[in-house]
């Protein structure tokens, strides 16, 4: 693309949650090396410190207002509506004026359908950017469409382009109506508000992962997968020294993860790690230390700070001979290190896609929100994992996990699993590569915004 491209400004705005704003921060990246001017705005908490530019992508941090004390998730997400809603219009002009090239489009979070609005408003184009899988968002979009009602009534349900859906294989929101989520079943079903009248949707994916449901959602209207957005090393090398995110609301235990998984035999390491919020109780903490301790396995686990003292009475001195427990870890690093042989995950979208990406089978263990159903493909459609069974109190026992931890990392369903591991790897690499279907959608909302702007540039000449 011509230099003069890098004059077409576009500003992009995820939702305030690491697992939105990483994929949203490699798409930027991508746009950044396909010529556009690129600016990241984050919206989010003052005491989390950004870096000024990720690369050749601006970074501007504005405070959200959520530090005015604690209330109700609903009056939360209002507030930070009202925030960016008052900030954004006066931050679009005057980046603009700070860089010399009006803003031409806004890419906002797909949580943020609003912000269409204030694009509408400036004369912008509005790209939404879907963060999670097709198939959770073909779930929030048929009860968006009154095709699915809620309350559920009869299962297993029945989505187009997904196979059928038990209870504990829909999103949470959708099934447990007595979780007091109701704000956030509101927020993801919003999503598709103005899904028609945005000029581009994106959905962090990719064609061949989920084939059947995203030719469903195209046949609504026209969609674009550009995944999996994770940095390009691992993938696709076509952004010089891409190796990391950039901003991560933890600090990684770098030297001491690697160092210990050098010293271990190549597919021998359970890694485990449940993400940035999930809070497991007391039982299941134990539960799962004593499941690691029978598999026989190494295993490395990301504890977070506020979880350490859920862990049982001593067993991290107990265990140092077969484990190491950190309080983050470097994922993708981790991931990519041949001493990895299987990743025990909670199913968020961001881990799930970087498991297929770099070739580690999973033991699903999911959560809430999006993560049953990811476990669903993991386990019986992508068929590169085991999803764990709770007991009647909700508890994954220690015998479970370590029957499922030895299924992943022994005999023949284990080698399928990774065989399935691998081919998912190189679909990966191929949507992300030169002229790959991910590749292609990218580089034609480039080529597209940037002609559109060279165009108006041309008629006010």
């Amino acid at each position: 693309m011509e230099k003069q491209e890098r004059n077409c400004h576009v500003v992009v705005i995820p939702y305030p949650a690491q697992g939105h704003i990483n994929p949203m921060i490699q798409f930027s990246k991508h746009l950044a090396s396909k010529g556009l001017q690129v600016t990241l705005v984050i919206f989010s908490s003052p005491t989390h410190s950004t870096p000024a530019s990720l690369g050749c992508v601006k970074v501007v941090t504005i405070s959200d207002g959520s530090d005015t004390g604690s209330r109700s998730i609903a009056d939360l997400l209002k507030q930070f509506q009202a925030t960016v809603t008052q900030k954004l219009s006066q931050l679009v002009v005057e980046l603009g004026i700070s860089s010399g090239h009006p803003v031409s489009c806004l890419v906002y979070d797909s949580f943020m359908p609003w912000v269409l609005e204030i694009a509408r408003h400036l004369g912008l184009t509005g790209a939404s950017f879907f963060t999670q899988s097709c198939a959770v968002n073909s779930v929030y979009y048929q009860i968006h469409e009154g095709q699915l009602k809620i309350p559920l009534e009869k299962f297993p349900v029945s989505v187009p382009g997904l196979p059928p859906l038990d209870v504990d294989e829909l999103p949470s929101f959708v099934h447990d109506m007595e979780s007091g989520y109701s704000a956030i079943l509101t927020l993801v079903v919003n999503q598709f508000l103005n899904f028609r009248g945005a000029d581009w949707v994106f959905v962090n994916s990719f064609n061949t992962l989920e084939e059947e449901v995203v030719n469903w959602l195209a046949g609504q209207r026209s969609i674009k997968p550009i995944g999996p957005m994770i940095p390009s090393v691992y993938l696709d090398r076509q952004l010089e020294d891409d190796t990391e995110y950039g901003l991560s609301l933890f600090k990684p235990a770098l030297d001491g993860c690697m160092e210990w998984l050098d010293s271990k035999e190549t597919g021998s390491v359970v890694y485990v790690s449940f993400g940035s919020l999930a809070a497991l109780g007391e039982e299941q903490m134990a539960e799962i230390a004593w499941g690691l301790w029978r598999s026989g396995c190494y295993f490395l686990w990301v504890v977070r700070e506020s979880e350490e003292k859920k862990l049982p009475c001593n067993f991290m001195e107990g265990s140092s001979e077969k484990g190491l427990i950190v309080t983050w870890s470097p994922q993708l690093e981790v991931l990519s290190h041949k001493s990895v042989g299987c990743f025990m995950t909670h199913c968020g979208w961001n881990s799930t896609l970087e498991a297929l990406s770099l070739g580690v089978p999973m033991v699903a263990m999911p959560q809430w929100t999006d993560q049953p159903t990811n476990a669903k493909y993991i386990a019986d459609v992508w068929r590169v994992g085991v999803r764990v069974k709770a007991n009647e109190k909700g508890i994954v026992t220690k015998e479970e996990l370590e029957k499922c931890i030895r299924e992943v990392m022994e005999g023949e369903r284990g080698s399928e699993m990774r065989r399935n591991s691998e081919k998912w790897k190189k679909l990966a690499k191929t949507a992300m590569g030169e002229g790959g279907s991910s590749e292609k959608n990218i580089t034609e909302f480039a080529v597209k915004l940037a002609s559109k702007f060279n165009e108006t540039t041309d008629s006010k000449a």
